[in-house]
């Protein structure tokens, strides 16, 4: 559905017309102002004036004030003391100083007092409508443009899912998707939550289908030109030149179950310490770690780990921790393969819980000569699991804007942040971060049928006599084409489409609604398989 920007623009011309800002100017020379008030009044704005400090906290205490003028300089209580007793009766309100006087360190006080801003004397009407638009009316101005913005960028999306995709313009659509869902985070009043979700389903319909009929070429050798970066490629094309010519420590974070959305969220608490540059590159399948990070750290793929390193490929694929035991083992085999001679021995770490992380973040400094180390973070995966199970998960991360914003809780106050923030420090440090795997939220659910051994997962299974409609998921009669471990004759994959998650029928509308809106890993989306790979160097 197209936005309606008219729609829009008189929602928010309405919500303006019912709510009119009130302003309060305090300064004893109110009366040479006159013509301002009366040239914001014209504006729309509601306006008190009063000649002194005394009177302006009485004001402030009857009524509520969306913004306050406040003179520096004013006979018995000045500007800074009436600052202060103002700040005490509402913290939250802005203030606006305004001073002959141009003096640092007065802009130091009045700046430590939480002043908004302030103005030199004389000041121009137009000065002063600025200030007031720059306050109280820039995010309305801000979220028209916004929604300008998206609706080019709709239409420009809707031309390119007519055309023929590859995989860099996949990247580019969904870079354009997650921008626009970062941008509507910030203004939800501009009411195109819903348009966007629209198109994200729209889009991860078409690329689902584009993974369908290119994935399995990919694989094949000398497969064509535009096969992208699969997940088996990315150790060897970003990180071991790097490990090869380094003077430092070179350190490489496998964030499980990170998006490229989350990424966003902790790059913005990053870029004073990092200068970052980002490559993208496509998860093999299914997206599910016991196959994607193993895969990662082997340069293998899965049927080729079961093959050349039987005794690391065992385990139960519904326990991802039972499958994923060998990773150091597999990582220091592909070091030997592409003959990377480290000068200090292999450091290979799990952050599993928050002590684990505290341990590693107190101990970072010992690693500062440490020529390779590889850190798999567990955080972002626990959470996505543990919000199906959890109410209190639940309620906290409703939708997608809440759960980013859990991931900006959780990295602001982590152990995580703080040891980068500890090896930016470090002479010669390079940072590489990636991720297996992403997330979806899982909003439909498909009917599978499947004999008792068939595995348990939601977003992937495999088994004998599998049946699911074709048009939620994605059927592997042979997996040795889809370079996945062959578990015995007539035993198949399959692997959800979108945002579909698979129930069997015995209790159906238990399960569809216990897993419904629940994040999900495993299938094929935009949001699972294109996956960010970061470097970053610390700033000098």
């Amino acid at each position: 559905m197209k936005p309606d920007l008219k729609s829009i623009f008189q929602y928010n011309k309405n919500q303006d017309n019912m709510n009119k800002k009130r302003l309060l100017w305090v300064d004893d020379e109110i009366e040479l102002l006159r013509s301002h008030v009366i040239f914001l009044t014209d504006k729309g704005y509601e306006v008190d004036t009063v000649t002194n400090g005394q009177d302006a906290v009485e004001e402030v205490k009857r009524k509520n004030y969306d913004l306050i003028f406040l003179d520096e300089m004013m006979a018995g209580m000045g500007g800074l003391e009436t600052l202060s007793k103002i700040k005490d009766i509402n913290p939250n309100i802005p203030v606006v100083m305004v001073t002959k006087n141009e003096e640092e360190s007065l802009m130091n006080d009045a700046i430590g007092g939480k002043i908004t801003d302030y103005l030199i004397k004389p000041v121009l009407p137009s000065q002063i409508l600025m200030t007031c638009k720059k306050i109280l009316d820039q995010k309305k101005i801000s979220g028209e443009y916004v929604a300008k913005d998206y609706l080019q960028d709709f239409a420009s999306i809707s031309r390119m899912l007519l055309e023929n995709l590859d995989f860099n313009d996949w990247v580019e659509i969904y870079l354009k998707l997650v921008n626009w869902e970062m941008e509507l985070d910030a203004h939800p009043e501009v009411g195109l939550r819903q348009t966007l979700i629209d198109q994200k389903k729209e889009c991860n319909q078409e690329f689902s289908r584009y993974i369908e009929a290119n994935y399995q070429n990919w694989l094949k050798k000398g497969s064509t030109a535009d096969a992208p970066d699969l997940t088996p490629d990315i150790l060897d094309k970003y990180l071991f030149d790097e490990i090869r010519e380094s003077n430092g420590p070179v350190f490489l974070f496998v964030i499980d179950c990170l998006r490229y959305d989350q990424w966003l969220i902790m790059e913005n608490h990053l870029k004073d310490y990092f200068n970052f540059s980002k490559n993208f590159y496509c998860s093999i399948l299914p997206t599910a770690t016991p196959y994607a990070r193993n895969s990662l750290f082997s340069g293998l793929y899965p049927s080729e780990i079961e093959k050349v390193f039987p005794g690391f490929w065992k385990g139960n694929d519904d326990d991802e921790n039972s499958m994923n035991k060998y990773e150091k083992e597999l990582l220091q085999e592909l070091l030997n393969r592409k003959r990377i001679k480290l000068k200090t021995d292999l450091k290979f770490i799990k952050i599993i819980d928050p002590d684990v992380g505290r341990s590693f973040e107190q101990n970072i400094h010992s690693h500062k000569k440490t020529h390779f180390m590889s850190v798999v973070v567990n955080f972002l995966d626990m959470v996505a699991h543990g919000r199906s199970d959890s109410e209190i998960l639940q309620e906290i991360s409703p939708d997608e804007p809440a759960y980013r914003s859990l991931t900006n809780s959780w990295f602001m106050h982590s152990s995580l942040f703080n040891t980068f923030k500890v090896i930016s420090g470090m002479p010669g440090a390079k940072v590489f971060i990636t991720t297996d795997h992403g997330s979806i939220r899982a909003m439909r659910a498909a009917k599978v049928i499947g004999d008792r051994e068939a595995s348990t997962g939601l977003r992937f299974k495999f088994g004998r006599n599998l049946k699911v409609d074709e048009k939620h998921a994605l059927f592997i009669k042979n997996p040795e084409e889809y370079k996945l471990p062959y578990r015995g004759l007539s035993v198949s994959y399959i692997i959800s489409k979108e945002d579909f998650y698979f129930i069997y029928p015995t209790e159906y509308h238990k399960f569809q609604n216990y897993y419904k809106d629940t994040f999900q890993h495993g299938g094929i989306s935009m949001e699972e398989m294109i996956l960010p790979v970061i470097k970053m160097v610390p700033k000098k």
